[in-house]
């Protein structure tokens, strides 16, 4: 048996993001492995955005239910306010020096056209001081864009000499232009002393680095060494573009002593790195090799990633090369190969069935691709009979885990109930700590709910609510628990146990307003005590949020002063600098972009923010956080054309903060373009329709054609389920055939049980945002 033999890919995969300082350290971000098979609609179906997946099983509150926020709000916590300082004005009179720079700059980064740069060029030449200075680092940042690195070197020169409060900026993004240009030691003067000089800037952690690859272009690795040396310790020293420049540093000495473990570190525990790469061809410059198990390792993480491309191209060159290795070994590595072909679906059937038998888990993985091929081809008994084969021979394999799941998702697909809880029950039993376990879980109990085993699903549900009590399923057991207890069971007491708990702890999800609307109808009811059951369900932290900005902060300030040079990848690290920033950061950089009119950013810093403003009760947010989070731009066209189509135009509103963000500029991977997200064929017909001469597609991004052509789609849509805005919604996000499938298919008791059973995840939760979105933006402007 080879080495291989138990192959477990990690569950949980690293997603590595490009980092928006320069020179830094990498962000991470964890994210679950998922099944190539997730109950997802299909691409030729989606125009959706990614803004349309916003936060699952997310809910509303009605008007009624809401008031405006009380000026009493528990979590608006307020600070003394600080003095101004000769700092604090320093950069608040660059600010204000610099505000009309704003647009400009902001076309320039966007298009950086002839016209752009001349505009901001005039600008420079026009104004002095701070003004000029923050105009030079607009250029400056376009012009590093561009690849134009000795321009960008010499326009940063002239924004240091013309202003002092953005000097880090100035000389820590002319050094890096400077570098990029090849003129290392003029980078020298700009970063000595870099943190002593600007002691708060958010690039002293960087600066060293930036400094280390200056000696290091410059041929002077000592240099490199005495700098990045001393810093051994300190937490930059584990990122990877840190230990490169080290690594680079001791290579140039000839120390490949010191340099060729760290190249083997970075390449094997941080393969998704940009610096990954460059170790590796290091390694290879040093006649050093990688072993097998390394590349393997290496490989594996990629594939994790979903760099399938990479990771096979990996795996087949191991096979390929082989380096002693065993035929096991050799054979696993052909079918490791194999399946990332499969998920790039480039590979047969028969190319599957031609691989290797082997007698290790990678036969396991061999027959979970025939499962998912017999999916594709809608061969059902030759599917169920794989995963048998499995289960009797590989009950640990991951891959039975995964073939699980995506067969529990095919026949949550076809609506076969009994099939899809089979497979999704065996996986939480054979798998109990599964990623798939609380969402395999959920639907098994929804499953024997919509067959109307309300016994097994009422076991399910509290199983449910107890097991995963931080689950994203929990509101919809906590839900339907409640409705067999009023509907099947007679229990209206403890309905209403679970009603309120459910409308108190999730208090703005769509869940919790029907919650409301069930309390509303059954009335008052004699107390009963609470199932044990709902002493799992876990009450939302309130965090401390401030609606008022620190407005002596140094790092807000300085963020808006970023803002006027176009500097946007800055104004969010430059903010968390702050040590105060947990409690107004997100307000802060979204109060930013809304200032310039600015409301897709504006939305999505407040979306990135990490806060659950959805489980918390309205009055303990300030109001300024539910404005920004529900904008109105575009409100005179929103209304004029709702009203001329007979909409309700906060529906219009909420349909546009999910598919577009309100970016008028917006065009889906679907093709789907503007506000409303129309796809150009549908505009054409719809403007034809409307007697609207000569209409071309690039229209659609007008803010008002797509408003006056959105909003007539919309009402057809409509009209198309009878005014069921469920429906309507459904088909917008998924096409009208699934949901004409979907609406057939079930008896369903309510709407809000057909809402519940779309197996197409992004459009379920795109139904229920958009629901939640309404009557929220209903309780915020009550007047309209």
């Amino acid at each position: 048996m080879g080495s291989w033999s138990k192959v477990r890919f990690a569950v949980v995969v690293g997603s590595l993001l490009a980092v928006t300082i320069p020179g830094g350290a990498v962000a991470q971000s964890s994210k679950p492995a998922t099944s190539a098979a997730t109950t997802k609609k299909p691409a030729t179906k989606s125009k959706s955005t990614a803004s349309s997946k916003n936060s699952s099983k997310t809910g509303s509150k009605s008007s009624t239910s809401k008031s405006t926020v009380s000026s009493k709000n528990r979590s608006n916590k307020k600070h003394p306010a600080a003095k101004p300082t000769a700092r604090t004005i320093k950069l608040t009179s660059a600010f204000h020096a610099s505000e009309q720079l704003r647009p400009m700059a902001q076309q320039l980064t966007s298009t950086r056209s002839a016209a752009a740069y001349s505009g901001v060029q005039n600008y420079a030449h026009s104004h002095s001081g701070e003004a000029a200075a923050a105009a030079y680092l607009a250029l400056g940042h376009a012009y590093m864009l561009d690849h134009r690195y000795a321009e960008a070197a010499s326009t940063y020169r002239l924004a240091a000499g013309s202003g002092e409060a953005l000097d880090d900026y100035a000389d820590y993004l002319g050094a890096q232009a400077a570098l990029q240009a090849g003129h290392g030691a003029d980078a020298y003067a700009l970063l000595d002393r870099f943190a002593e000089r600007h002691p708060d800037s958010i690039f002293v952690a960087n600066a060293p680095i930036l400094l280390a690859n200056a000696y290091i272009q410059q041929n002077n690795p000592q240099g490199a060494l005495r700098v990045l040396q001393p810093l051994a310790d300190t937490p930059q020293a584990a990122h990877s573009d840190f230990r490169y420049t080290l690594g680079r540093a001791y290579q140039l000495a000839g120390d490949t002593g010191h340099a060729a473990p760290i190249y083997r570190s970075i390449y094997v525990t941080q393969p998704l790195t940009f610096e990954a790469g460059q170790a590796r061809a290091q390694l290879q410059a040093m006649s050093v090799p990688l072993t097998s198990a390394e590349r393997k390792a290496h490989a594996d993480q990629l594939f994790n990633a979903k760099r399938y491309a990479e990771a096979g191209d990996e795996y087949h060159a191991i096979q390929r090369e082989g380096n002693g290795l065993s035929p096991a070994d050799h054979d696993a590595l052909l079918i490791y190969a194999a399946v990332c072909d499969m998920k790039m679906k480039r590979i047969s059937r028969r190319d599957v069935e031609r691989l290797p038998d082997t007698a290790d888990d990678s036969a396991a993985l061999k027959l979970y691709m025939l499962a998912e091929i017999s999916r594709n081809e809608n061969d059902e008994a030759g599917h169920d009979a794989i995963i048998n084969d499995m289960v009797k021979r590989f009950p640990t394999s991951r891959w039975l885990e995964e073939a699980l799941y995506s067969g529990g998702n095919m026949y949550l697909i076809k609506h076969d109930a009994k099939q899809a809880t089979y497979h999704y029950s065996l996986l939480v039993q054979m798998f109990p700590s599964s990623t798939y376990a609380a969402s395999a879980h959920w639907r098994a109990a929804w499953m024997n709910y919509r067959i109307r085993n309300y016994v097994e699903a009422a076991r399910l549900m509290d199983e449910q609510i107890r097991g995963y009590p931080a689950g994203i399923e929990t509101p919809s057991a906590l839900y339907w628990r409640a409705r067999m207890y009023e509907d099947e069971e007679h229990d209206l007491g403890q309905a209403a146990n679970y009603y309120r708990t459910l409308a108190s702890t999730y208090n703005n999800y769509y869940y919790a307003e029907l919650a409301r609307t069930r309390l509303a109808v059954l009335k008052a009811q004699p107390a009963v005590a609470p199932a044990a059951t709902l002493s799992f369900v876990r009450k939302p932290v309130v965090p401390e949020l401030s609606g008022e900005l620190p407005e002596n902060e140094p790092h807000l300030i300085k963020a808006r002063l970023l803002a006027n040079a176009a500097l946007n990848e800055y104004i969010g690290p430059e903010i968390q600098a702050s040590e105060t920033s947990s409690e107004w950061g997100a307000l802060g950089q979204s109060e930013i972009y809304a200032s310039y009119g600015e409301y897709p950013r504006a939305l999505q810093s407040m979306k990135h923010s990490g806060i659950s403003f959805f489980a918390l009760p309205m009055d303990q947010v300030p109001n300024v956080y539910w404005t920004l989070l529900f904008p109105k731009p575009y409100w005179g066209d929103i209304v004029s054309n709702a009203d001329k189509n007979g909409l309700d135009p906060f529906l219009v509103a909420s349909l546009i903060r999910q598919e577009s963000e309100f970016n008028p500029g917006a065009v889906s991977r679907a093709n789907a373009y503007g506000l409303m997200q129309l796809l150009p064929s549908v505009g054409k017909s719809i403007a034809k329709k409307q007697g609207m001469k000569g209409f071309k597609t690039p229209q659609l991004l007008n803010p008002a054609t797509n408003l006056q052509l959105g909003t007539v789609n919309l009402r057809q849509v409509i009209d198309r389920y009878g005014g069921q805005q469920e429906y309507a919604l459904a088909a917008y996000n998924a096409g009208d055939v699934p949901v004409r499938q979907w609406m057939s298919s079930g008896d369903y008791k309510d709407i809000a049980e057909f809402v519940e059973s779309i197996p197409y995840t992004e459009t379920r939760e795109y139904v229920q945002a958009i629901m939640r979105n309404r009557l929220m933006y209903k309780a915020l402007y009550p007047s309209h």
